[in-house]
């Protein structure tokens, strides 16, 4: 198979992951900061600079959302049981083998199987888990005239814990992810599609006059 190199990510799709990359960290490293871990910005301003990369954070998922479903991008990520443990499999044993990619890349197929899991996980569950209880834990009775009283929640603890979790397991996330940008074909291969847009991918080669004619026949 002979390679092309294609566009396979738009410029608002990078901007959209390498925006929300930024604001994921500042948020993991100011929330750090809020827990007692380290003193950097000091606790009050931490706590603002958290609350305003929240919010820009928020804006920023809502416009990914409008584009994801006003472009069609969100079929990407739609989970799918083909080549699953293939995938799997590679991921854990085929990799070390340099063995073949059970899923080929293309611009209407982005995702292997278990990257539409991961990511549909991520984008269902994760991130609204961090949002909500964030929202929760931010404007529950406080300001107290525009608290959710009607909640009526008896502590904040719950929520914390829920927000903490949210935001460990994004962590988590995030370290497995960059390991996973070094296993393409270089290093660097993934990270640079990211950034230019453009990547080498496999196309099936013309077929013969011979296989041509075959097939006629």
């Amino acid at each position: 198979m002979s390679k092309k190199r294609v566009r396979i990510y738009t410029g608002f799709e990078r901007f959209w992951h390498w925006t929300q990359a930024v604001l994921v960290l500042f948020l993991a490293f100011t929330g750090f900061e809020i827990h007692g871990s380290y003193t950097f910005f000091g606790f009050r301003e931490a706590v603002r600079y958290h609350n305003i990369a929240a919010y820009l954070l928020i804006v920023l998922v809502v416009f990914a959302i409008f584009w994801h479903f006003t472009t069609g991008e969100w079929r990407q990520y739609v989970p799918t049981r083909e080549k699953l443990r293939a995938q799997l499999e590679y991921y854990l044993f085929g990799i070390f083998r340099n063995a073949p990619h059970p899923a080929k890349k293309t611009t209407l197929s982005k995702l292997n199987p278990l990257q539409r899991l991961t990511y549909f996980g991520l984008k269902v569950v994760l991130f609204p888990l961090v949002v909500t209880s964030g929202l929760l834990y931010m404007f529950y009775r406080y300001p107290s005239r525009y608290g959710v009283e009607a909640i009526n929640i008896e502590s904040l603890e719950w929520i914390a814990l829920a927000h903490t979790l949210g935001a460990f397991l994004l962590m988590a996330f995030l370290i497995v992810h960059l390991y996973m940008t070094t296993t393409g074909e270089t290093v660097f291969s993934n990270l640079r599609a990211m950034i230019t847009g453009y990547e080498e991918v496999e196309e099936p080669a013309a077929p013969t006059p011979s296989t041509a004619e075959a097939k006629q026949t």
